[in-house]
């Protein structure tokens, strides 16, 4: 971790003000992550002519190369400090851009192209990580690691938030100029940021003694499995819920993405001192409960508005599920060690969401997409039931 820029106590509106200042880099690199999320599934499926499984794997492949190398981009930012991580990271975001204007331009030779966006998935999981985890590291480095829920707060609200505008300015980039002018905003989005993260100061990486792996794994691992099992939720709604409305035959897919996301901000809005006063245990067994009611939604819905809703109550449930145990996770181990701890408590959300596409696509293959909606709910179920036992056994958190 960091030591804080500035000792000065910060508070209210300037404590936001300073947050933000750092979380618009994590904005950034996820506004590039939403603008080709409910274009993508549907290119490689109908325009480019392959299965469903392929589509997923698209999408999947970002959620992998952010898994393998989130772990190093943790211990990258508490050796070398954040600002260099978060720089690394949105310049691997252009690269993706890079790679989805090769594909654009390789429309003709479909394995090709398809191995191109495969390409700049990978590119983008890997810029995704560094730039996530830094700019998270970066913030509580600027106000103080007495603050680190809020930042941890703020930048979910920053990656939903820039999910929740990407989605639909994605499709209506795609729809006025294709995948070739999509890609063109997607790398002037991480030029801009690359640019604007340069000029700021840096904080002081940590340097106190890290722990091995191992050992931070043994203090997270418990709340990184509810995490996983959580994310299997917003996998199957960011991945296939394009594919499912047009199943039904309805149109505005890219809205129950925004409802999703939009949902997921406003609860941290609304309920911003909730884990502070109920505990963080407590407060995911609430979310995953409603989770679990929009997911069962969504695989019963015979109309759009049904589907949105579910959407909109799986955002809302989905949305304190990752602060509310990662605060505890993060002080679960020394202050010099707290990025690897963040960086491997998220690893269980990368690996969930990676295994996600391609297995949701499989079982949707088999069973029908509703199925894969039904599936989620019963691994939420599976979490909720976990921190319940964490709730009424102590011993079995970790640290």
């Amino acid at each position: 971790m960091s030591a804080p820029v500035s000792e000065a106590p910060l508070s209210g509106a300037r404590l936001n003000l300073r947050i933000g200042s750092i979380v618009m880099f994590n904005f950034a690199s996820y506004l590039t992550i939403g603008l080709p999320l409910a274009v993508l599934p549907g290119y490689v499926h109908d325009v480019m002519g392959f299965s469903a499984f392929w589509a997923g794997l698209v999408i999947s492949l970002q959620y992998f190369a952010t898994l393998l190398s989130r772990p190093h981009s943790g211990r990258s930012a508490d050796r070398f400090g954040p600002k260099r991580v978060v720089i690394l990271g949105l310049c691997g975001c252009l690269l993706s851009g890079a790679c989805y204007l090769l594909a654009a331009n390789l429309e003709h030779l479909p394995a090709v192209s398809l191995a191109a966006l495969c390409l700049g998935r990978v590119i983008l999981g890997l810029g995704q990580s560094f730039a996530g985890t830094g700019s998270t590291l970066w913030g509580v480095g600027v106000v103080g690691s007495a603050q680190i829920g809020k930042v941890i707060s703020w930048n979910g609200i920053a990656t939903y938030g820039a999910m929740a505008l990407g989605a639909p300015l994605g499709v209506w980039i795609y729809h006025l100029g294709g995948l070739f002018l999509l890609a063109v905003v997607i790398m002037g989005v991480a030029l801009l940021a690359i640019l604007l993260a340069l000029p700021r100061p840096h904080v002081k990486a940590s340097k106190g003694k890290p722990l091995p792996f191992r050992a931070v794994l043994g203090k997270v691992w418990v709340y990184g499995l509810v995490l996983a099992l959580g994310s299997a939720g917003f996998g199957v709604i960011a991945t296939f819920i394009t594919l499912f409305f047009q199943a039904k035959g309805w149109s505005d897919a890219a809205f129950a993405l925004t409802l999703f996301s939009s949902a997921f901000v406003g609860a941290r809005l609304l309920f911003p001192n909730a884990i502070n006063r109920r505990g963080g245990v407590f407060v995911a067994m609430c979310c995953l409960s409603i989770e679990i009611v929009g997911l069962v939604l969504v695989g019963f819905s015979m109309s759009p508005w049904v589907a949105n809703m579910g959407a909109l109550l799986a955002g809302a449930g989905f949305s304190l599920v990752f602060p509310s145990l990662g605060v505890v996770a993060v002080k679960a181990v020394p202050q010099p060690n707290q990025g690897s701890a963040l960086a491997t408590y998220t690893v269980f959300m990368d690996m969930s969401l990676g295994i996600t596409g391609p297995l949701a696509g499989l079982v949707m293959a088999w069973a029908g997409i509703p199925a894969i909606y039904f599936g989620a709910a019963g691994l939420s179920g599976i979490g909720l039931l976990l921190t319940w036992r964490m709730k009424n056994r102590p011993a079995l958190q970790a640290g």
